[in-house]
Protein backbone atom coordinates (compact mmCIF):
# COMPACT_ATOMS: atom_id res chain seq x y z
CA UNK A 1 0.00 0.00 0.00
CA UNK A 2 1.53 3.40 -0.70
CA UNK A 3 0.78 5.83 1.85
CA UNK A 4 0.89 9.34 1.74
CA UNK A 5 1.23 11.61 4.82
CA UNK A 6 -0.77 14.66 5.99
CA UNK A 7 -0.13 17.54 3.50
CA UNK A 8 -1.04 19.87 6.47
CA UNK A 9 3.06 19.66 6.95
CA UNK A 10 4.61 23.59 5.94
CA UNK A 11 8.29 22.04 6.22
CA UNK A 12 9.03 21.71 2.39
CA UNK A 13 10.63 23.61 0.38
CA UNK A 14 7.90 23.30 -2.70
CA UNK A 15 4.14 23.27 -2.66
CA UNK A 16 3.56 19.83 -4.95
CA UNK A 17 3.65 17.11 -2.15
CA UNK A 18 2.84 13.72 -3.57
CA UNK A 19 3.84 14.61 -7.30
CA UNK A 20 5.89 11.56 -8.07
CA UNK A 21 3.38 9.26 -7.04
CA UNK A 22 0.97 11.27 -9.47
CA UNK A 23 1.13 11.84 -13.35
CA UNK A 24 1.71 14.06 -14.87
CA UNK A 25 4.51 16.01 -12.65
CA UNK A 26 4.03 19.38 -11.94
CA UNK A 27 4.51 21.82 -14.28
CA UNK A 28 7.80 24.41 -13.66
CA UNK A 29 10.15 21.94 -12.84
CA UNK A 30 12.90 19.90 -14.46
CA UNK A 31 11.39 16.08 -14.45
CA UNK A 32 13.89 13.01 -14.54
CA UNK A 33 12.40 9.38 -15.12
CA UNK A 34 15.49 7.07 -15.52
CA UNK A 35 14.62 2.86 -15.14
CA UNK A 36 16.76 0.41 -14.61
CA UNK A 37 16.43 -3.54 -15.05
CA UNK A 38 17.99 -4.65 -12.21
CA UNK A 39 17.12 -8.41 -12.53
CA UNK A 40 14.75 -10.83 -12.07
CA UNK A 41 12.65 -13.17 -9.52
CA UNK A 42 11.65 -12.51 -5.69
CA UNK A 43 14.92 -12.53 -4.36
CA UNK A 44 15.91 -9.63 -6.87
CA UNK A 45 13.45 -7.73 -6.30
CA UNK A 46 13.63 -7.96 -2.30
CA UNK A 47 17.17 -7.20 -2.22
CA UNK A 48 16.66 -4.54 -4.49
CA UNK A 49 13.95 -2.92 -1.85
CA UNK A 50 15.48 -3.46 0.69
CA UNK A 51 18.48 -1.81 -0.78
CA UNK A 52 16.59 1.14 -1.35
CA UNK A 53 14.38 1.65 1.48
CA UNK A 54 17.24 1.29 3.85
CA UNK A 55 19.32 3.50 1.86
CA UNK A 56 22.00 0.65 1.35
CA UNK A 57 21.96 2.02 -2.19
CA UNK A 58 22.66 5.26 -1.65
CA UNK A 59 25.57 4.77 0.71
CA UNK A 60 27.25 2.31 -1.46
CA UNK A 61 27.01 5.00 -4.59
CA UNK A 62 29.02 7.23 -1.97
CA UNK A 63 26.51 9.23 -0.45
CA UNK A 64 27.12 10.09 3.08
CA UNK A 65 23.42 9.68 4.40
CA UNK A 66 21.88 10.54 7.95
CA UNK A 67 18.85 8.87 8.52
CA UNK A 68 16.85 6.77 10.83
CA UNK A 69 17.62 3.38 11.08
CA UNK A 70 15.69 0.91 9.72
CA UNK A 71 13.52 1.02 6.25
CA UNK A 72 12.19 4.30 5.40
CA UNK A 73 8.25 5.92 6.72
CA UNK A 74 6.33 8.90 6.14
CA UNK A 75 7.61 11.85 8.28
CA UNK A 76 11.13 10.09 8.14
CA UNK A 77 13.95 12.94 7.58
CA UNK A 78 17.24 12.30 6.05
CA UNK A 79 20.25 14.27 4.88
CA UNK A 80 22.13 13.09 1.79
CA UNK A 81 25.79 14.60 1.22
CA UNK A 82 28.39 14.40 -1.01
CA UNK A 83 31.83 15.77 -1.59
CA UNK A 84 34.44 16.72 1.24
CA UNK A 85 34.95 18.78 4.28
CA UNK A 86 34.02 22.58 4.11
CA UNK A 87 32.91 21.19 0.19
CA UNK A 88 30.24 19.11 1.13
CA UNK A 89 26.72 19.86 -0.19
CA UNK A 90 24.53 18.84 2.19
CA UNK A 91 20.25 17.99 1.17
CA UNK A 92 17.84 18.10 3.92
CA UNK A 93 14.28 16.02 3.05
CA UNK A 94 11.65 14.03 4.35
CA UNK A 95 10.15 11.22 3.22
CA UNK A 96 6.94 11.75 1.86
CA UNK A 97 5.80 8.69 0.79
CA UNK A 98 6.64 4.74 1.03
CA UNK A 99 5.42 2.11 -0.91
CA UNK A 100 5.24 -1.37 0.69
CA UNK A 101 3.51 -3.65 -1.86
CA UNK A 102 3.92 -7.52 -3.00
CA UNK A 103 5.31 -6.16 -6.16
CA UNK A 104 6.25 -2.83 -5.38
CA UNK A 105 8.95 -1.25 -2.77
CA UNK A 106 10.22 2.03 -3.26
CA UNK A 107 9.68 5.98 -1.45
CA UNK A 108 9.99 9.37 -2.21
CA UNK A 109 11.80 12.60 -0.74
CA UNK A 110 11.11 15.82 -0.30
CA UNK A 111 12.78 18.74 -0.28
CA UNK A 112 13.27 21.03 2.88
CA UNK A 113 14.90 24.56 3.47
CA UNK A 114 18.29 24.35 2.85
CA UNK A 115 18.50 21.52 0.20
CA UNK A 116 19.83 23.38 -3.03
CA UNK A 117 17.07 21.78 -5.29
CA UNK A 118 13.08 22.75 -4.81
CA UNK A 119 11.24 19.60 -5.13
CA UNK A 120 10.70 15.91 -4.87
CA UNK A 121 12.63 12.18 -5.87
CA UNK A 122 11.13 8.54 -5.96
CA UNK A 123 13.27 5.37 -5.72
CA UNK A 124 10.83 2.71 -6.75
CA UNK A 125 11.73 -0.97 -7.23
CA UNK A 126 8.76 -2.85 -8.87
CA UNK A 127 8.56 -6.46 -10.35
CA UNK A 128 6.43 -7.38 -13.50
CA UNK A 129 4.44 -10.09 -13.84
CA UNK A 130 6.76 -11.82 -15.83
CA UNK A 131 9.43 -11.43 -13.03
CA UNK A 132 11.61 -8.78 -14.16
CA UNK A 133 12.61 -6.26 -11.59
CA UNK A 134 12.88 -2.73 -12.54
CA UNK A 135 14.37 0.56 -10.77
CA UNK A 136 12.73 3.58 -11.45
CA UNK A 137 13.65 7.36 -10.04
CA UNK A 138 11.06 9.94 -10.86
CA UNK A 139 12.31 13.53 -9.90
CA UNK A 140 10.68 16.93 -10.63
CA UNK A 141 12.87 19.97 -8.92
CA UNK A 142 14.07 23.31 -9.79
CA UNK A 143 17.15 25.06 -8.52
CA UNK A 144 16.96 26.59 -4.76
CA UNK A 145 20.00 28.34 -4.38
CA UNK A 146 22.20 30.50 -6.01
CA UNK A 147 24.57 28.04 -6.73
CA UNK A 148 22.06 25.54 -8.94
CA UNK A 149 20.99 28.71 -10.17
CA UNK A 150 24.18 29.05 -11.33
CA UNK A 151 24.83 25.17 -12.65
CA UNK A 152 21.75 25.94 -14.85
CA UNK A 153 21.57 23.05 -17.36
CA UNK A 154 24.16 21.24 -15.54
CA UNK A 155 22.42 19.95 -12.82
CA UNK A 156 19.81 18.07 -14.90
CA UNK A 157 22.43 16.01 -16.23
CA UNK A 158 24.15 15.42 -12.91
CA UNK A 159 21.18 13.95 -11.70
CA UNK A 160 20.48 11.82 -15.14
CA UNK A 161 23.82 10.29 -13.68
CA UNK A 162 23.41 9.97 -10.50
CA UNK A 163 20.36 8.19 -11.32
CA UNK A 164 22.21 5.96 -13.76
CA UNK A 165 24.73 5.50 -11.24
CA UNK A 166 22.29 4.35 -8.51
CA UNK A 167 20.39 2.14 -10.54
CA UNK A 168 23.91 0.12 -11.23
CA UNK A 169 24.28 -0.05 -7.45
CA UNK A 170 20.92 -1.25 -6.98
CA UNK A 171 21.74 -3.59 -9.47
CA UNK A 172 24.88 -4.91 -8.24
CA UNK A 173 23.22 -4.85 -4.31
CA UNK A 174 20.40 -7.20 -6.03
CA UNK A 175 22.50 -9.48 -7.80
CA UNK A 176 24.21 -10.73 -4.87
CA UNK A 177 21.22 -11.62 -3.41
Amino acid sequence: MTRLISAGRDALSYPDRGATARRPLPAGYHHLHHRTRVGRGRAAFEAAGVAVTTFQAHRTSGMLVRADAGAVRPGSRVVVGIGLGPLRISAPCEVIWTAYEPARVGFAYGTLAGHPESGEESFVVDMDADGTVWFTVTASSRPACWYTRLAGPVVPVLQRSYARWLGRHVRRLAAAA
